[in-house]
């Protein structure tokens, strides 16, 4: 090689990394279980997220660290590889290479940890950066709310069939193949729908984390239970009114339910799942949110999901369910559940659900899809704008679909 080539090769830019999404899960035996997505970026960025929950966007050397770390490199073998492309020394890429490694494994087994302070790179607010697929798509699989077939009516009028099991595979083979590595499974109750096991360990088979969204009857059954962990469910959330029965079963207007979800959220507790309570706010149980949070940090919950109905009644309703928001979200905390804003909610009777504690609507559409029963598209639940179907239209033209874009607002600094 010549002097001028040798030179242009030092100061040549650097080839950006294959896009692809890369998963990994800790094997059965390993003492910490947790699991890793790494979606590479046509720029060579990529976005590493650990166990479903926590984002950091990596430069283009680190998606390089964290993408050997998943194939089983040592860190020898890794500072080789960086060393040789990125022109520095062993030394220095074995370190870096380390201290990443025990920066994933921090997040991926650490609970009360704050990644912004505690890790030593920078780490993007949710929803931030524009990306080529959204970290999560939740799936309506059906729009019915009990065994009768009874559909809400606003769905009645949006939605004429639901997809087969092997249609619903198609879809979710379509979002793995474009990137998606998180799929919720929700409805009205998707657990009305006799595939959703099969559907769970399709799923999982891809190397999807998979959550579902539930009224928590079905859980109270522990074959069907042992069966959607069997098949590979990460998470669940339950929807609840409150601890009090007669309070519960009037809501959802089913005399019995509470009895049911009851004994449901206790056998998934039980489980290897991580469970999240959804506790919607009404004017009934606006007085006894704090003993809601004591039943539910009782049972050994997870975390819980608060939210209301802020545009129903008059002003002084509003301030009520405002108060009580707040209320839940404090008593919460004070008893050791965490909070979490970005799931979702099951379109069901008790709708509307308007805000979660925390969340901005808009910016869900930044990086969340929710998918009809029909396969149609929207930007997230309560968005009325279709983008496209997934039987039928182009991914690009649904991700890029200019109203998704408009209604998110990108920053373009």
């Amino acid at each position: 090689m010549s002097v001028v080539a040798k030179l242009k090769s030092w100061f040549a830019p650097f080839r950006p990394l294959r896009q692809e999404l890369i998963h990994y899960q800790t094997p059965p035996d390993a003492e910490q279980q947790y699991r890793l997505h790494l979606r590479i970026e046509a720029d060579g960025r990529g976005v590493l997220i650990v166990n479903a929950a926590t984002v950091l966007h990596l430069n283009q050397t680190a998606a390089e660290y964290a993408r050997l770390l998943m194939q089983g490199a040592s860190a020898a073998e890794a500072a080789r590889a960086v060393a040789r492309r990125y022109r520095v020394s062993r030394s220095r890429a074995e370190a870096d290479f380390r201290q990443l490694q025990e920066t994933i494994l921090t997040l991926a087994t650490g609970t009360d940890l704050c990644p912004v302070t505690y890790l030593g790179l920078e780490r993007a607010e949710p929803f931030s950066a524009e990306t080529s697929a959204p970290y999560r798509v939740d799936l309506a699989l059906t729009y019915r709310v009990d065994e009768s077939g009874a559909l809400d009516p606003e769905a009645r009028r949006r939605v004429e069939r639901e997809l087969s099991r092997e249609e619903w595979q198609y879809v979710i083979q379509r979002l793995w193949n474009a990137g998606v590595p998180h799929v919720c499974f929700t409805g009205g109750e998707p657990t009305l729908r006799e595939d959703l096991v099969e559907l769970v360990r399709y799923a999982e088979k891809l190397g999807m984390v998979s959550g579902l969204l539930t009224d928590g009857r079905r859980l109270s059954d522990l074959d069907y239970l042992d069966r959607l962990l069997l098949a590979g469910l990460d998470h669940v959330q339950v929807t609840l009114v409150s601890h009090q029965p007669q309070v519960h079963d009037a809501a959802v207007g089913r005399p019995g339910a509470w009895e049911q979800v009851d004994r449901g959220l206790r056998n998934a507790v039980a489980s290897d799942l991580y469970v999240v309570a959804h506790v919607l706010i009404t004017a009934e149980n606006t007085g006894a949110i704090a003993g809601t949070m004591d039943y539910l940090a009782g049972l050994g919950v997870h975390a819980v999901a608060l939210s209301a109905a802020l545009r129903s009644g008059g002003e002084g309703d509003q301030a009520r369910l405002r108060e009580a928001l707040e209320t839940g979200q404090n008593a919460a905390q004070e008893r050791g559940l965490t909070v979490v804003w970005d799931l979702a909610a099951p379109y069901s009777r008790l709708k509307p659900i308007e805000l979660e504690a925390g969340l901005d609507p808009t910016q869900v559409i930044r990086q969340h899809l929710y998918v009809e029963p029909d396969g149609d598209v929207l930007p997230a639940q309560g968005y009325n704008v279709v983008l496209g179907n997934l039987l039928r239209d182009d991914w690009e033209a649904i991700w890029n679909h200019p109203e998704r874009k408009k209604l998110g607002e990108y920053d373009e600094e």
